[in-house]
């Protein structure tokens, strides 16, 4: 018996959790009348590529050429292995929910029908599905996948633990790909054309001013700094001059370090902790922990954490 194909853990858990393989019913029913024969169990069926809309919300923004040329050649040969997943619209046409490189494949191999499988699902169902299967495959950036979530937390009001409990992700991880649409439009096109990892890309959007994040990444590219180099070359940024009056860290700065990693797990997002310093004239210089968050949401979320009711 030939093997089953799956639709991948993610989209089956989405499809068994309340959206509905369309035409499937909750408990088979003895025929009034003949009719016509079922479609095949596995709901498969095919539909014209013309019938077909793209999904306007789809996350993924960029197709690497070479790659979808050999899609087209391979799908020549042996035709589409695994369905798209479509939603009807109407009575002749259907929204793409998953499977834009197949579809386009198919389009440039001259197919004029796909195989299809056919689901019952709303707007923001559809819009996380195909960033579940795009993500699945790894087939997003981390610019588009940063720019799916916010598409979720402004169309249908979800917030970050909302998101990452549809996505099977932690909190703090949507958090900071989240961040990283606050870096400048340039600099993330560093990152969605490969130019920059998501290594350097979150390193980058610590930085508070654009300008900076700007020449850091320009100087990236040029001298081809390793993650770690950078990281390195910022921690020498952020070194202060020597002053001719001694100053002195209440904390050493290995356990301030420690302190920040421990809150920032805590808390779920990025926390800034500055340890208060002793000067030579014994005077002391304050100390400050500085957190972050993206949303009246997420202020109510860290209230919670400390015990502070947000009402």
């Amino acid at each position: 018996m030939a093997a089953k194909r799956g639709l991948g853990r993610g989209l089956g858990v989405l499809i068994n959790d309340g959206i509905k393989i369309a035409g499937a019913s909750e408990a088979p029913q003895k025929p009034l009348a003949p009719k016509q024969p079922e479609p095949p169990a596995s709901g498969v069926r095919q539909i014209a590529i013309d019938q077909l809309r793209r999904n306007t919300q789809q996350p993924r923004q960029r197709f690497n050429e070479e790659a979808l040329n050999d899609l087209t050649a391979s799908i020549r040969e042996r035709g589409i292995l695994q369905p798209l997943l479509v939603r009807q619209l109407s009575e002749s046409q259907y929204e793409l929910i998953a499977g834009e490189r197949r579809l386009r494949a198919a389009g440039q191999a001259g197919l004029k029908e796909v195989p299809v499988i056919l689901v019952e699902a709303a707007d923001e169902d559809s819009l996380v599905m195909a960033l579940v299967e795009n993500l699945q495959r790894e087939d997003l950036n981390v610019i588009e996948e940063a720019l799916g979530y916010r598409l979720l937390a402004e169309t249908y009001n979800l917030t970050q633990d909302q998101i990452a409990t549809h996505m099977g992700k932690s909190r703090a991880s949507v958090a900071n790909a989240l961040r990283l649409l606050k870096l400048p439009d340039d600099v993330q096109a560093m990152v969605s054309d490969d130019e920059l990892s998501a290594g350097h890309a979150k390193l980058l959007s610590g930085l508070e001013i654009p300008e900076e994040q700007r020449l850091l990444a320009k100087r990236t590219l040029k001298e081809g700094l390793s993650v770690r180099n950078l990281e390195k070359v910022m921690a020498n940024l952020k070194r202060l001059p020597r002053k001719p009056r001694a100053i002195r860290a209440d904390i050493p700065e290995s356990h301030v370090q420690y302190l920040s990693d421990q809150l920032h797990a805590h808390f779920g997002t990025s926390v800034r902790l500055h340890a208060c310093r002793t000067y030579a004239n014994g005077k002391k210089g304050k100390g400050s922990i500085e957190i972050d968050f993206f949303s009246n949401e997420e202020l109510s979320r860290i209230l919670d954490v400390l015990g502070i009711a947000s009402e």
